[in-house]
């Protein structure tokens, strides 16, 4: 397993500092004590508020869109996540393969052990599967970097035990984190990616909303977020995903983009 340098942000630093800084005043000038408990207390708030933020960069690095020469090439990447599911999977597949448009699947390493097959035929079919964690706990933010290792790393091992490929993006659970994401990332060497738009499309059971939301202003380097596990369901009691990504697939088409994986449009 290979490790990249973890590079604390601005904020991770300035964290730091205070605390030091804290600890030090309250030596120095004990009487000082709710002045510098505001402050610590204003700093943890700016951290959390931080990791509530699926697109924030505050905490480390996040890839939002994609870099200047994806944009250069006309390319997007249609990011599917919480799958697979064996309902749904399958025909998302079939709406891509008909148009030849590649994506990203950010995998459940739980329900990908469910799926093999299905997990397996996602890579077959030119697709990427990528991490979104072992179980996608919803207290995923609270986990300390421990537990948070062992979460991400066992569905490291799950994906790439299945597909014959290590993943490089991370995906967390609705974007939530917390500070001790980025080095754990770094030390599995794993990219946070995030997204341009989403179209809430695990709540939402309007098409023409979910839709509206991701076309809205869509151009090239986006990173669209859509769920085969999770969907909701439109009140026909068909998932949303499978009304919307043939109308985001030919509106791509219409606008002259390309819909590549995550690890093409970062190369």
């Amino acid at each position: 397993m290979s490790a990249r340098r973890w590079q604390p942000s601005p904020l991770i630093l300035g964290s730091f500092g205070l605390h030091a800084g804290a600890a030090a005043g309250l030596m120095l000038a004990p009487g000082e004590w709710p002045t510098i408990a505001g402050a610590i207390v204003a700093n943890h708030a700016l951290l959390t508020a931080a990791g509530l933020w699926p697109r924030s960069r505050l905490l480390g690095p996040n890839l939002l869109r994609l870099p200047a020469s994806a944009i250069a090439r006309r390319e997007v990447a249609i990011t599917i996540d919480d799958g697979p599911d064996p309902e749904v999977t399958p025909h998302v597949l079939d709406l891509l393969e008909a148009r030849a448009a590649r994506a990203t699947f950010f995998c459940i390493g739980a329900r990908a052990l469910r799926s093999r097959d299905l997990c397996a035929e996602i890579v077959r079919r030119g697709h990427v599967v990528e991490n979104h964690t072992q179980h996608h706990a919803h207290h995923f933010s609270m986990l300390g970097p421990g537990a948070m290792k062992r979460e991400i790393a066992a569905a490291q091992d799950t994906l790439e035990g299945i597909t014959g490929s290590r993943p490089c993006f991370f995906r967390a659970p609705a974007g939530l984190r917390n500070p001790f994401l980025e080095p754990v990332l770094a030390k599995l060497d794993l990219q946070l990616a995030s997204w341009t738009r989403r179209g809430f499309d695990t709540v939402r059971r309007n098409p023409d909303y979910v839709a509206g939301r991701l076309l809205d202003k869509l151009a090239a380097g986006d990173i669209l977020l859509l769920h085969d596990g999770h969907a909701a369901r439109t009140a026909a009691d068909r998932p949303v995903v499978l009304e919307v990504l043939p109308r985001l697939l030919d509106a791509c088409a219409g606008r002259g983009l390309t819909p590549v994986t995550l690890r093409e449009g970062t190369t």
